[in-house]
């Protein structure tokens, strides 16, 4: 893991790996179950979701598998990102690799009704609120809204939680959170 011109996600890496020792960071391309996974969800979104190998990261098993756009993120771009993942990393943690597992693919479906992970999904976006918010500000965080009411209606996570107004609830719950703990450091 070489990190060169990204001196605050490659902090957080160090944090990350002495937090969770075996953690470490592949390329998706290198991996016949990931090529597997991207294959599986094309064919389960009807072809909705073509970007996984390309476009999305991925925690599983402790390690950050990463697409082809990883070389080209900013600095701050990978600290967020890397927020998000490390409460995958904790999550996997508390719940074990079978009970993250099954929540994640099970209650109530697999598809369009996946509760078990927008719950997942949202502890996570709620990191990646907080950090946007942190390091690029309150706008910048509020501008996240719709694409990740995108992923979660959508495609990319399986058309996971159709539920508009509740997604509305979650998120001004977490920014009120987030604004509130900005005010308190500031």
């Amino acid at each position: 893991m070489i990190f060169g011109d990204h001196p605050k996600s490659g902090a957080l890496v160090a944090a990350i790996v002495e937090e969770f020792p075996t953690f470490r960071i592949v390329s998706k391309r290198t991996s016949a179950l990931q090529k597997a996974i991207d294959v599986f969800l094309r064919v389960v979104t009807l072809g909705g979701m073509r970007t996984y190998l390309t476009k999305y990261h991925t925690v599983l098993f402790g390690t950050l598998w990463v697409p082809d756009t990883w070389p080209t993120m900013n600095d701050t771009d990978r600290y967020v990102l890397l927020r998000h993942e490390r409460v995958h990393l904790r999550q996997r943690r508390r719940m074990g690799d079978v009970g993250m597992t099954f929540l994640y693919l099970v209650p109530f479906f697999p598809l369009g009704l996946a509760y078990g992970r927008a719950r997942i999904e949202q502890e996570a976006y709620e990191e990646t609120l907080r950090a946007t918010f942190e390091v690029y500000g309150r706008e910048a965080a509020y501008a996240l809204k719709e694409p990740i009411f995108q992923r979660f209606t959508g495609p990319d996570y399986g058309f996971m939680w159709p539920f508009r107004a509740s997604l509305e609830r979650w998120f001004a719950r977490a920014m009120a959170t987030i604004e509130t703990e900005a005010e308190t450091d500031a």
